[in-house]
């Protein structure tokens, strides 16, 4: 039996599709927001931890820590001297 445009409930379907658009619209708004908010936060905090390297007197461009000492590998627990010749893999 076909369906005619008089068993069709319009009203229904058209209530259907606005509640749809505004479930989607307050879901993008939340998205939005969402992401603005940890966009300030993490901009607040890259600001404040700036601020904080620059009022530092003892800040530099250069790092302040020296290296530990380290043998010619460049190992700090070793400092074994480098190979002069390689062996072959058994």
């Amino acid at each position: 039996m076909p369906l005619l445009n008089s068993q069709i409930r319009w009203q229904g379907m058209a209530a259907t599709v606005v509640v749809d658009l505004l479930i989607l619209l307050t879901l993008a708004f939340a998205v939005v927001s969402y992401v603005e908010w940890s966009s300030n936060t993490v901009v607040a905090e890259f600001m404040r931890t700036a601020e904080q390297s620059a009022s530092d007197p003892n800040h530099s461009r250069e790092s302040s820590a020296r290296p530990q000492s380290q043998g010619p590998t460049g190992c700090p627990v070793g400092r074994k001297a480098l190979p002069t010749q390689l062996a072959p893999l058994p």
